[in-house]
């Protein structure tokens, strides 16, 4: 029986923790090990919490300890005790956390009251940082330079922009996953690891999960964009003083909805000073608080007063955020001057 009680205990997403009055660990869970890796099962506070001083209770800064003056109020008043607390984990952090402390005759049994969510908000915060780390890391590749504005309107975004190298061309891919949060960050960055088609179709996702793509590559010995898109807001071409072209081409998303699809390449000549701008609707479609849309009209505007794609990513960005301030979804825009 007594196994059965640790096992129930071990497989329970909350923390605790069982102390006597001399500051010794009885027991903690899965749990509470789980999120202060350097734990043991046995020992003193300090082993339980991974605290780096000698000696538990013996140091100055033990005194100032939230856990340990949280067990001894416990103790002393002979009943529950609460407390928020901000605790230094194994990784450095400051952790905030809601303790509740309550007596078991001779012991007290501490339990973390937000410990799961609070791993969960930490697993967020690394997830958001890798995707910030998929993103293009520099301002020119293959000798063109670009500019970006990527604003996920949650912690993990869908929206995927990426510039690389390929046989020494720049190529640019923009896209846009349905869906919002964790599941289209998971998502996007499997379009980042490999965003074919067929590969796509190998998830065997349901008919909402689709994927709106824009790619181009830039031939600069034949002054050409290459171009593909799926499903995709149309690029655009400042051309100068004749104006702005869309790049326009009819084509699916990247879905099961029509797996049989193939997609093919285009091709649209463009000269010194011309800047090629790839977005998503999430950029066209946000929304004022009177329910109007910024809208393709803005954007060309913005464009054509845009000298180079670094001032008219800046540019853009200011009238978004003074257009609607929050985002209601991922905005995302690459500029490359050609």
């Amino acid at each position: 029986m007594r196994n059965l009680y640790k096992d129930i205990l071990n497989n329970i997403p909350t923390a605790a923790i069982v102390v006597d009055k001399s500051m010794k660990v009885k027991y903690c869970n899965r749990a509470f090990r789980d999120y202060f890796p350097l734990s043991r099962g046995r020992g003193s506070l300090k082993d339980a919490i991974g605290c780096a001083e000698k000696g538990c209770g013996e140091a100055e800064k033990c005194a100032f300890c939230p856990m340990r003056s949280l067990f001894l109020e416990a103790f002393a008043g002979g009943g529950r005790a609460f407390r928020k607390v901000l605790l230094r984990n194994t990784e450095g952090e400051n952790v905030p956390l809601r303790i509740k402390v309550c007596p078991l005759g001779k012991y007290c049994l501490g339990v973390v009251d937000n410990s799961y969510e609070t791993e969960i908000a930490r697993e967020m915060y690394t997830a958001q940082d890798i995707q910030q780390r998929l993103l293009p890391p520099a301002k020119s590749f293959g000798g063109v330079p670009y500019s970006f504005l990527f604003e996920p309107c949650r912690e993990i975004g869908g929206d995927l922009p990426d510039v690389y190298t390929a046989g020494g061309e720049t190529m640019g891919l923009i896209a846009d996953v349905s869906g919002k949060g964790i599941s289209a960050g998971m998502l996007s960055a499997f379009v980042k690891a490999g965003w074919l088609n067929a590969k796509f179709q190998e998830l065997n996702l349901d008919e909402r999960s689709y994927v709106t793509a824009a790619a181009v590559r830039v031939e600069r010995a034949e002054r050409r964009i290459r171009y593909c898109v799926a499903g995709h807001n149309a690029p655009l071409l400042l051309k100068g003083e004749q104006g702005i072209d869309e790049i326009v081409m009819s084509a699916p998303p990247i879905s099961n909805w029509m797996p049989g699809f193939g997609y093919e390449d285009r091709f649209l000549e463009y000269r010194p000073g011309n800047i090629l701008v790839l977005l998503t609707d999430g950029v066209l479609e946000s929304r004022n608080d009177a329910g109007e849309q910024f809208g393709l009209e803005r954007v060309e505007a913005i464009l054509q007063r845009s000298t180079n794609a670094e001032r008219f990513i800046a540019r853009l960005k200011d009238a978004l955020k003074q257009f609607c301030g929050a985002f209601d979804d991922d905005i995302t825009a690459i500029a490359f001057e050609l």
